[in-house]
């Protein structure tokens, strides 16, 4: 058998292996783009995946694609007739002809993503699908390829569709250039391909459903936006004789938050219920377990707070996929993926007993963890920029937005400092703004009210003057943001308030 690459091709395609087998939120990713263009990679604007997606494709992915283009043209015209060819070239073409076919349609893809979550259904059957059949039959449609499941046109279209979208909601969802942020992208990636997304497209698209992801983190940090993030980037079949994609990405999203209802309400919400089986159960009632489609997920946030008898009948669900209407006998099957979040320490529930262990490690099969505010800004200080940019585009719109971000980042910066913390994380940075938008001013939370403990000690004497000076300094601090700022309203030298913080936020100042 000869080679089908010569040398210097054979070192581009390697590449492109390499670059289909990488994280794309990782550096590694941008590294190999870099090896497989050599000295035509263009450094302008390379870290796209610290950026929102453009609208048009970047110059080395421009590039890369129409080398990878040129390539597999003249493979596929060195293609033995008889299917002889050594698996490495083999799996080169694969991987050319795979990232050519995503390439080159991902901006036609982005039309469909906005088009659907407009409510626009008629864009989930995409005119281009008959071109890009015709392009994947081609390709693939080879002695000794066509026989592999993953090669069928339909299931490449629906692959594609789900990694554009998947860089759609990520991108999207989740704001800011910083490390911690960038952690975040790559684990989400994972949680919906695995980390083998050859593997992935051969035999795991229609069971990842199978495996619970657990997302933990602080209370703001944005746990349900990754949830919806997983949720509406999951695989959907593309069936051209039934309609084209079987399933609209942005309705399969359930949502239950335990900690707001009772446990009969939990059971009634997601399992459904009998008529009788309770009182105002006046009709026979699915719940969304059942609504839920094998391409949908059902969101369980502050899975902490949930009993420990719907503890056990979740527990089935993840065993057995099975389920009962409440007041029912018959078993029903859970298609979709079960996907949990909490702000608690599970483990040290587990030791208290409040939090069954068998349920915990069926729910931590996959982790995601979702970094502070404070965590995002000490690694990246231009994030607050950006973040207050989006969520001023989402309250004033985009004509407006850049106004309204100048003048909010600008109070920030002067009334709460480089080092304020945070403590509601993303949350709290939005209902800062929706103050300011309003009263062009905010009051942070733990400056309102009387409630910690040093102040119930100051209403009865039991504080001594020493005591009562280091906390009212924190709390200064702590709405100054800054030593200098603390100094000025306290009318006291640096170093006496430097003396009185605590280690962290001493540290945070002096970076």
């Amino acid at each position: 058998m000869k080679d089908l690459f010569p040398d210097s091709e054979a070192t581009f395609a390697d590449s492109i292996v390499r670059l289909n087998a990488t994280n794309p939120f990782t550096p590694e990713r941008i590294a190999c783009e870099r090896d497989a263009l050599g000295d035509e990679f263009d450094e302008t604007g390379s870290a796209w995946n610290t950026q929102p997606p453009q609208k048009a494709l970047h110059f080395n992915h421009r590039r890369l694609t129409a080398r990878c283009g040129e390539v597999i043209e003249r493979v596929r015209g060195a293609w033995s007739t008889k299917g002889r060819v050594a698996e490495r070239d083999r799996t080169r073409y694969i991987e050319m002809v795979g990232f050519w076919l995503y390439q080159s349609y991902a901006v036609q893809f982005d039309g469909v993503i906005e088009r659907a979550r407009q409510g626009d259904r008629d864009a989930l059957r995409p005119g281009f699908y008959r071109k890009f059949r015709a392009e994947a039959e081609w390709y693939f449609g080879l002695p000794g390829l066509g026989d592999d499941h993953g090669f069928d046109p339909d299931h490449l279209f629906a692959c594609a569709f789900q990694i554009r979208r998947a860089f759609h909601h990520v991108f999207h969802s989740l704001v800011g250039g910083s490390a911690p942020m960038a952690r975040l992208r790559a684990a989400i990636w994972q949680s919906i391909f695995s980390h083998d997304l050859s593997r992935y497209r051969r035999v795991l698209f229609n069971r990842m459903g199978d495996f619970a992801t657990l997302i933990t983190g602080a209370s703001g940090t944005g746990k349900e936006l990754v949830a919806r993030a997983i949720s509406f980037s999951r695989y959907v079949p593309y069936n051209p004789r039934g309609g084209g994609f079987s399933e609209s990405f942005t309705e399969a999203f359930y949502a239950l938050n335990l900690s707001a209802l009772s446990p009969t309400l939990i059971e009634s919400e997601l399992f459904g219920h009998r008529r009788g089986a309770f009182t105002g159960a006046v009709a026979d009632r699915a719940g969304w377990m059942e609504q839920c489609p094998a391409t949908g997920s059902v969101f369980l946030d502050e899975i902490g707070d949930v009993d420990a008898s719907i503890q056990v009948k979740l527990l089935r669900v993840l065993q057995s996929r099975t389920y009962q209407r409440l007041g029912d006998t018959d078993s029903r099957e859970f298609q979709g993926k079960i996907i949990a979040a909490t702000h608690q320490d599970l483990v040290g529930l587990m030791r208290a007993g409040r939090f069954r262990e068998d349920f915990y490690y069926r729910l931590c099969s996959d982790l995601i963890h979702t970094p502070t505010l404070r965590e995002q800004l000490d690694d990246c200080e231009a994030d607050l920029g950006i973040m207050v940019a989006a969520i001023a585009s989402r309250l004033v719109g985009v004509a407006e937005s850049a106004d309204f971000a100048r003048e909010a980042q600008r109070w920030i910066e002067q009334n709460l400092g480089p080092h304020y913390p945070w403590a509601g994380n993303f949350r709290e940075l939005e209902q800062c703004m929706r103050n300011l938008l309003v009263r062009a001013t905010y009051r942070p939370a733990e400056a309102m009210g009387r409630t910690d403990d040093w102040l119930d000690a100051v209403a009865t004497g039991g504080l001594s003057a020493e005591a009562l000076l280091t906390h009212y300094t924190r709390r200064v601090f702590a709405l100054s943001g800054t030593v200098e700022e603390a100094s000025k309203r306290l009318q006291l030298d640096r170093r006496t308030v430097r003396a009185r913080l605590p280690a962290a936020p001493l540290k945070r100042g002096r970076r």
